[in-house]
């Protein structure tokens, strides 16, 4: 089993628009209303993919429901602890000749709700798997993602880590079985300009052995220009990206995690989980919405 966890889901509600206007009235030529959140698009590809998922995390109110609604008629097993204060939020994606994107805030989580959440992790065992990503909730909780890791990490189960900034640098003493950042998150990261592949793959390592700990594997993703693996037994293998029009990024990333935690799962390497991963991101960038199955397997015959 693989357990998503989702600290912020969200109802994302994406329009395409020919010619934004600032500031002026806008007609959208193609709308669709999505659950989202990181885990929550990993849980949708892993089950796509076949693989067995259990989405946890927190929701309120009415968009909350409809969240826990729409994952519970694709067929994705889903516990999520209800917060008392706030509604889960709407995100708005604007896709255009560029895109603009407005995420709303998220309810509060209170200490008692994060306890409730880590309640929920028991049932895991060590055969299971934890992924941990996205942004964060309102709260006064500010190590929600170093204390879903310590938990993990005591249990002795295999965890991932999407996020960026300090939250992700605040869990790699734990050892996540990877990490994956996209070029710009780790420029971000360590406040560098990074210009050339020798230049991303040094910075990858830094978080392989940040502060004595370190994520055992790093994807790196460069959008166009493709992706690279760090993996934990010195080996640094790169994927270009596979040719296709993009129509979507939202979710790519996510399609990537989800495509690398399943190819561990069914391949037990490294280099054709990668290969699975740079498949997923590459399916969902070619269309709108989250891969099928068939999607990621017809563009993995161009993985090289």
């Amino acid at each position: 089993m693989i357990y998503t966890v989702t600290l912020n889901p969200s109802i994302d509600y994406i329009v395409q628009v020919e010619n934004f206007k600032q500031g002026g009235l806008n007609r959208c030529i193609h709308e669709d209303i999505k659950e989202g959140g990181k885990g929550i698009n990993v849980s949708i590809v892993l089950n796509n993919l076949g693989i067995e998922t259990k989405a946890l995390g927190f929701i309120a109110g009415f968009t909350g429901r409809e969240i826990e609604d729409r994952i519970t008629k694709r067929g994705i097993e889903n516990a999520f602890v209800v917060a008392q204060n706030g509604l889960s939020r709407i995100n708005i994606k604007v896709q255009g000749k560029n895109e603009t994107e407005i995420n709303g805030m998220g309810p509060f989580v209170s200490e008692s709700d994060f306890k409730k959440l880590l309640m929920l992790m028991d049932s895991a065992t060590e055969n299971d798997m934890f992924i941990f990503s996205g942004s964060t909730p309102q709260s006064t909780i500010n190590d929600m993602y170093e204390r879903l890791c310590l938990k993990a990490a005591e249990k002795n189960i295999p965890f991932v880590v999407d996020t960026i900034g300090s939250n992700l640098l605040s869990t790699l003493k734990y050892k996540p079985l990877f990490v994956k950042p996209n070029k710009k998150e780790l420029e971000d990261i360590f406040n560098a300009k990074i210009e050339t592949d020798e230049g991303v793959i040094a910075y990858g390592k830094k978080l392989q052995s940040f502060e004595g700990g370190g994520a055992r594997n790093v994807i790196i993703s460069m959008g166009k220009d493709g992706a690279v693996l760090l993996c934990e037994d010195g080996r640094i293998i790169r994927k270009k990206a596979p040719k296709g029009r993009q129509v979507n990024t939202v979710g790519s990333g996510d399609s990537m995690v989800a495509g690398f935690a399943a190819g561990i799962i069914m391949y037990k390497d490294y280099e054709k989980a990668f290969s699975l991963a740079v498949a997923s991101g590459s399916a969902c960038a070619f269309q709108l919405g989250m891969p099928t199955k068939e999607n990621i397997l017809s563009v993995l015959e161009n993985v090289k």
